[in-house]
């Protein structure tokens, strides 16, 4: 029912993709675009409002990228949820109808308590503990798959 956002998808995909599979060099959006089906378009906007936020780095130039902006223990999903939401909010602040007062006055309140439940509980839940369970699952890493025939 309350289902993410794709953009909120896009973004944890992401962050756990240049985590995962980056290590020391920046990671293309384009590979990250490629590994996880994501449309470019959207992954881009996202990325580059995971980097003004700190979550990110970008790095430019033929072997730019991006790299995560701290240890990845220290990012949370809060975090990047509350980079999409502000996103998200200044695509809907344009065409956005006034609430009736039922809504305002009851529903709201619900709504609200429920996003901070939820929001307290990605504060808990790192990328590192993402990885970690990714790890687990025996997920490859792109430099797994990568195979070098050169002799």
């Amino acid at each position: 029912m309350l289902d993410p956002s794709k953009k909120l998808v896009y973004a944890v995909e992401s962050v756990v993709d240049i985590a995962y599979n980056g290590g020391s060099e920046p990671v293309r959006s384009r590979e990250i675009a490629k590994r996880q089906g994501v449309p470019h378009r959207y992954l881009e906007q996202v990325m580059q409002r995971l980097v003004h936020a700190g979550v990110l780095r970008g790095v430019r130039g033929p072997r730019g990228g991006y790299l995560l902006a701290r240890e990845r223990r220290r990012i949370t999903l809060g975090q990047i949820a509350r980079v999409v939401r502000e996103l998200e909010n200044l695509d809907q602040e344009e065409g956005e109808a006034a609430a009736s007062e039922f809504a305002d006055q009851v529903l709201q309140p619900i709504w609200n308590e429920l996003q901070e439940d939820m929001m307290n509980r990605l504060d808990k839940i790192t990328i590192e503990d993402l990885c970690r369970h990714a790890t687990g699952l025996g997920i490859k890493r792109a430099s797994e798959m990568k195979l070098d025939y050169t002799i």
